[in-house]
């Protein structure tokens, strides 16, 4: 497998992605693959669900049991943003932080808003832990109040940084992890966006980016053929 990248060296070793269709931690390791030249890699699908990451097998390449993995050859990561520093780092081509270092610190405070405030009070486990210790009614609310808070930050965060995207007018680190979180909240958590204006700008931007919009759950291996468009 090559990069598509003139004059970068081959990979001789494809890497291998443990994604799962929904998961918006996979969604920004998939985007930052395909600004990076639209590396080359295997899709190994983990369903979630059926509650695979639980495997043995799965066990060894992250003890925690959390998507994504990364394998490229000998190196197993896991954390997506380890990955994606990772990628940023053995592949130049694109870069994902400006060179500005306060530009860069936004860039790294908003993704981890996303990473830290936001996603974990959303994934699967606190959802069925709330459903069953709660109530089933119980689970949409309480995403649509965490990513609220979230997305109440980033507005007051990103407004005197942002150009046509997070941090500029360039896609850096912030973009790859807002655009499956936003995709999230309207797509599944039926979130109103309505007060959330620059956050539904930077929505629309990405929705013009072939390297985000292959990346989103819709047009996954694993994903469902109700949930493909």
């Amino acid at each position: 497998a090559s990069i598509e990248s003139g004059g970068v060296e081959e990979v001789h070793n494809k890497l291998k992605l443990y994604s799962y269709w929904r998961s918006s931690c996979s969604c920004r390791v998939r985007i930052a693959l395909n600004l990076k030249g639209r590396l080359e890699y295997e899709y190994k699908a983990i369903n979630l669900v059926k509650g695979e990451q639980y495997s043995p097998e799965f066990r060894k390449l992250n003890p925690i049991g959390y998507v994504p993995v990364l394998v490229d050859g000998d190196v197993v990561i896991s954390d997506s943003l380890a990955i994606i520093m990772y990628l940023e780092e053995k592949y130049p081509q694109h870069p994902l932080l400006p060179h500005d270092l306060q530009q860069r610190a936004i860039n790294y405070q908003a993704a981890n808003i996303v990473s830290s405030s936001i996603q974990p009070l959303q994934n699967l486990n606190v959802l069925k832990y709330i459903g069953e210790k709660v109530s089933p009614d119980e689970k949409i609310p309480w995403v649509q109040h965490h990513i609220g808070n979230g997305f109440a930050a980033l507005e007051k965060l990103l407004k005197d940084y942002s150009g046509k995207y997070a941090t500029g007018d360039e896609v850096f680190l912030a973009d790859l992890f807002l655009a499956p979180q936003i995709h999230g909240a309207i797509n599944r958590f039926n979130l109103d966006m309505t007060e959330f204006p620059l956050l539904s700008r930077l929505n629309e931007a990405y929705q013009e980016l072939p390297a985000f919009q292959d990346a989103m759950p819709e047009k996954q291996p694993d994903t469902p053929l109700q949930e493909r468009r």
